[in-house]
C-alpha cells in the first residue's frame, strides 16, 4: 500500500521560513489545497515527519494548527485526518469573500497607487505560468500572494486576515483535474485582467472581472470535484 505521504511537497522546496514548525504547517496547507491531503484519509506525525526529515514534533504541532483551523482532526492514538468541506460550506466562503472582495477591489480602482498595483504584475504572471505547467502548488501560492497583497493595499489588516482564513478553509478543490483539461489556465488570466482594470481605473470593469473571478472559480470547484 502507498504511504499517503508520498505524494507531499518537500520543505525544500518551499523556500525560507521562521522554523520547522511553521515550515511544515504550510506545506501541509499547500497539499491539502492541492488534493494530495484527501478528506477520511488518516495521517501519521510520524509518516508525515519522515517525508519531510524532521522530528515528529514540529509535524504534531503543525497539524494541531490545522486542527484549530478546522481543516483536520485528531483521531486518538492513529494520527490525523482532514475533514471534509461541504457544498453548502464551499458556497457560504464564497459568499463571504464576494462580499468582502468586490466592494474592496472595486474601491481600489478610485484610491491604489499605480506603483503599488504594477508591482503585483509578476505575482499575477506567476500564477498563468504556473497554470500552465500545471504546477498546482506553485499556482496556489501565486494566487494567494496576488490576492492577499491586492487587499493589503486597502489598509484593512484584518480584512486581508479574514480573507486569508477563508481561502485556507475553502481550499481550492478540483484544480488537479482544472489541470488536467486545461482550464485553470483560463482562470489564471483573470488575475492579469484585473490588473489592468485597475490601472486603467476602470471601476466598472474591474467590478466585473473580480465578481466573475470568484463565481468562476466556486463554479469550476463544484464542476471539477466531482
Amino acid at each position: 500500500m502507498t504511504d499517503p505521504a508520498e505524494a507531499l511537497p518537500s520543505l525544500s522546496s518551499l523556500g525560507e521560513r521562521r522554523n520547522y514548525r511553521d515550515q511544515v504547517a504550510h506545506a501541509l496547507r499547500a497539499a491539502l489545497v492541492a488534493g494530495q491531503l484527501l478528506p477520511g484519509e488518516l495521517y501519521s506525525a510520524p509518516a508525515l515527519a519522515a517525508r519531510f526529515g524532521v522530528s515528529a514534533t514540529p509535524v504534531r504541532e503543525a497539524m494541531l494548527d490545522l486542527v484549530r483551523e478546522g481543516l483536520v482532526e485528531t483521531v486518538s492514538n492513529k494520527g490525523f485526518r482532514v475533514t471534509a468541506v461541504t457544498e453548502r460550506q464551499l458556497d457560504e466562503y464564497t459568499h463571504i469573500r464576494a462580499l468582502i472582495e468586490i466592494p474592496t477591489v472595486t474601491g481600489l480602482a478610485r484610491t491604489a497607487d499605480r506603483d503599488e498595483l504594477e508591482a503585483l504584475r509578476p505575482d499575477a504572471e506567476s500564477i498563468v505560468q504556473s497554470a500552465k505547467a500545471a504546477d498546482l502548488i506553485g499556482y496556489i501560492e501565486a494566487d494567494r500572494r496576488f490576492h492577499l497583497r491586492l487587499l493589503a493595499l486597502a489598509g484593512n489588516a484584518h480584512l486581508v486576515e479574514v480573507v486569508g482564513d477563508l481561502r485556507k478553509r475553502s481550499r481550492l478543490y478540483g484544480l488537479t483535474a482544472l489541470a488536467e483539461r486545461g482550464l485553470l489556465e483560463a482562470s489564471a488570466q483573470e488575475h492579469l485582467e484585473l490588473l489592468d482594470a485597475l490601472i486603467a481605473r476602470d471601476e466598472a470593469a474591474v467590478t466585473a472581472v473580480i465578481t466573475r473571478h470568484l463565481g468562476h472559480v466556486r463554479g469550476l470547484w463544484a464542476s471539477s470535484a466531482h
